[in-house]
């Protein structure tokens, strides 16, 4: 039956819009968090040893990681409307506290170092959230003693502090880990994380071992700050990771490898996803894979089954060192100009 018009004279007869059933519609979009997919990567591991999944947490709502503000409603910290939460940032946790924050009535005020990519500050500011930029030769460290000042000049302030709040690892140990021993069938032999504020490896590692004690839970970090692995803090260009510090959420005793990638190479790794996996990553998402990878060519790891979790998307690196030689190209086309493509084979040839 069509649509009827106003106009119409006749009462028509009611139109089922939804089939019989559960309707699968969400309250909010905070309710759309979790779940996200995984798939094989196999072009960028081919004549790998193991096989690789990549938990694509870049499908989360706005490509963010899972969120603590819940927490700290159910324990009657903060409320709606009245509470100004105060975080320091650099990459997927403020923008999850962002969207977030915007959902439910929050404002919102993130201390980031000026050294993140100009697509995070304008996302961050489109959800509302008031931007406070830092020293960038400070790192992390500079953006959490801002965060502590404004915070404690601010009425009714409250600092989720996503480097020590429990509720940071928790909500892995309840969410990722169990969907990723889920979807493998409990089939996962090693997990593979980058380590940002340290959530994300420890609750999803932590899960794990729970469920088998021979799971080996592997670390990514800039190679330019191996922090992890006993060396000093340093800049590097791989946002999201590599916080300078050791965040006191994370577990140190759940990971049984610490490998350091650098920002080079992860950003040339993230490029490779974009091209032969069809994955446009961010930097951090190219180090965990290129860490994947490496493990996956070990001949003792035959066999077995890799996740690594990627959780940033490339569409936040669009000003950065990612794409740029990709921006450079696109802004130098002229009008009706030919462009040199390459096919499967190799071949050149001009359209």
């Amino acid at each position: 039956m069509g649509r009827v018009s106003a106009a119409a004279t006749e009462v028509a007869e009611p139109v089922t819009l939804v089939p019989a059933g559960k309707i699968k519609i969400f309250n909010s979009v905070t309710d759309l968090i979790g779940r996200t997919p995984m798939c094989y990567l196999t072009k960028v591991a081919k004549g790998a040893h193991a096989r690789i999944a990549a938990k694509l947490e870049i499908m989360e709502p706005n490509c963010s990681v899972k969120s603590m503000i819940e927490d700290a409603e159910r324990k009657g910290f903060i409320t709606p409307g009245v509470t100004t939460l105060v975080e320091p940032t650099s990459g997927n946790t403020g923008i999850g506290l962002a969207f977030i924050a915007a959902a439910k009535g929050y404002k919102l005020i993130l201390t980031m170092p000026a050294s993140m990519s100009m697509e995070r500050r304008i996302l961050l500011r489109a959800f509302g959230a008031e931007l406070v930029l830092t020293d960038p030769s400070q790192g992390m460290k500079g953006a959490v003693d801002k965060c502590t000042a404004i915070a404690a000049t601010t009425p009714n302030a409250y600092v989720l502090q996503q480097f020590e709040n429990p509720a940071n690892p928790e909500v892995h140990f309840r969410t990722t880990g169990p969907e990723i021993w889920e979807d493998t069938c409990g089939q996962i032999d090693i997990l593979v994380a980058g380590v940002g504020t340290g959530g994300t490896i420890t609750g999803t590692g932590e899960y794990l071992k729970s469920k088998n004690p021979n799971i080996k839970v592997i670390a990514v970090e800039p190679a330019e700050s191996p922090v992890l692995s006993g060396g000093k803090p340093g800049a590097h260009k791989i946002q999201g990771i590599g916080a300078g510090f050791i965040p006191g959420v994370l577990n140190t005793k759940i990971y049984d490898e610490v490998i350091p990638i650098s920002s080079d190479d992860s950003v040339s790794f993230a490029r490779r996803m974009s091209l032969e996996e069809g994955l446009f990553c961010g930097i951090s998402s190219g180090a965990a894979a290129m860490a994947a990878v490496q493990v996956a060519r070990r001949p003792e790891n035959a066999g077995k089954l890799i996740v690594v979790i990627l959780p940033s998307f490339g569409e936040r690196y669009l000003s950065s060192v990612l794409c740029a030689d990709i921006a450079r190209e696109v802004e130098n086309l002229g009008v009706g100009e030919k462009v040199l493509v390459r096919d499967q084979a190799g071949l050149e040839f001009y359209v």
